[in-house]
């Protein structure tokens, strides 16, 4: 079966304006709507272990309720860096830059604009698998250097697995990091909280952080620790961390495995892959979001680390010119009787 893209069809418009348009992607079971406003998974239609499909990622009916939403980010695209800047500076080649400090001290998901915000062009991708979104970030936008040339790809595979492939160039020496902030609920959108899914990630280290969610040093071992996922258990609350993924790679065309999610009540399981070296756990203790409260989706944000500008001993950000920043994660998704 070939994927089903839907033509884009009217869903409102952003607070200048400008018209936002909503892409339908249908294939092997799995049914996704995308939003060229803020690049933003609307929705992940797939079945439980009866067939009854549900929609598994949190998200609202109109592009009102985005702009709307006291806790910003649900199913966007975030750039130009996911996650935080410690004190909103970061220093490359020997310039200093100065970020928006739109978290305390700290610049997060790319300041008060990022690209969660922006209004990205669409069109099909190239291989009638998927929307290619694409948008342009002019040098000096939030503080970051450079004309950063974006894209990201949504496309279905034949199993019905959703991949989203990021690229971008930039003509001066900058920062990248790029992620997609779904909130996942595999017992379906509104159907309380999640804190009792399964989940397993493949890393024995986390970076541990200050009170302002900052790194205060190396990578710590789980072991022995509440961070210690490496066999399934409930995933419970209280997790806003970055884990370091143990055979995650970086600009490299392979992908590896991160994490599974696992509902006991519907029986559905989703597979994390990517060729990022971390992945963000947060478990949204915090926000309170219109029809959605405390706990009710698990965010598992595949990412660099946290900060990475201003820790040399981390995983490069860095992007050059002449160099290009690629990086691909894939949502699978199935179901299980007896658990994962």
């Amino acid at each position: 079966m070939t994927t089903a893209v839907t033509a884009p069809e009217r869903a409102g418009s952003a607070p200048d304006g400008t018209p936002v348009h909503r892409w339908v992607l249908e294939r092997a079971g799995t049914r996704v709507a995308v939003l060229d406003y803020g690049g933003i998974l609307q929705s992940v239609e797939v079945p439980d272990r009866d067939g009854v499909r549900a929609d598994v990622v949190l998200g609202f009916g109109d592009v009102a309720g985005y702009v709307d939403c006291p806790s910003p980010y649900f199913g966007a695209l975030i750039g130009r860096y996911a996650n935080r800047i410690a004190g909103g500076a970061f220093t490359l080649d020997g310039r200093t830059y100065r970020l928006p400090r739109n978290n305390g001290t700290n610049c997060l998901h790319g300041g008060e604009r990022g690209f969660d915000k922006r209004v990205w062009d669409a069109e099909p991708a190239a291989d009638g698998h998927g929307v290619r979104l694409s948008l342009v970030s002019p040098d000096g936008e939030e503080g970051f250097p450079g004309r950063l040339a974006v894209s990201a790809t949504y496309a279905l595979d034949a199993a019905g697995a959703l991949r989203i492939e990021y690229r971008a160039v930039t003509d001066a020496p900058t920062v990248v990091n790029l992620t997609n902030h779904s909130y996942w609920n595999l017992g379906g959108a509104g159907s309380g909280r999640a804190g009792g899914h399964r989940l397993r990630i493949a890393a024995g280290h986390v970076t541990p952080l200050d009170g302002d969610s900052v790194p205060t040093g190396p990578p710590a071992p789980v072991a022995g620790t509440r961070f210690d996922f490496r066999e399934p258990r409930e995933v419970g609350s209280g997790y806003d961390h970055n884990f370091v993924l143990d055979q995650g790679t970086s600009g490299t065309p392979g992908a590896s495995f991160a994490a599974e999610l696992y509902d006991p009540v519907s029986g559905r399981v989703l597979t994390v892959t990517t060729t990022e070296p971390g992945i963000q756990l947060y478990t949204g203790d915090a926000f309170d979001a219109g029809p959605f409260g405390p706990c009710e989706g698990i965010a598992l944000e595949t990412q660099h680390f946290p900060d990475s500008p201003n820790r040399p001993d981390f995983p490069s950000t860095v992007l050059r010119p002449g160099e290009e920043f690629r990086s691909v994660t894939t949502y699978g998704f199935g179901t299980a009787d007896d658990g994962v």
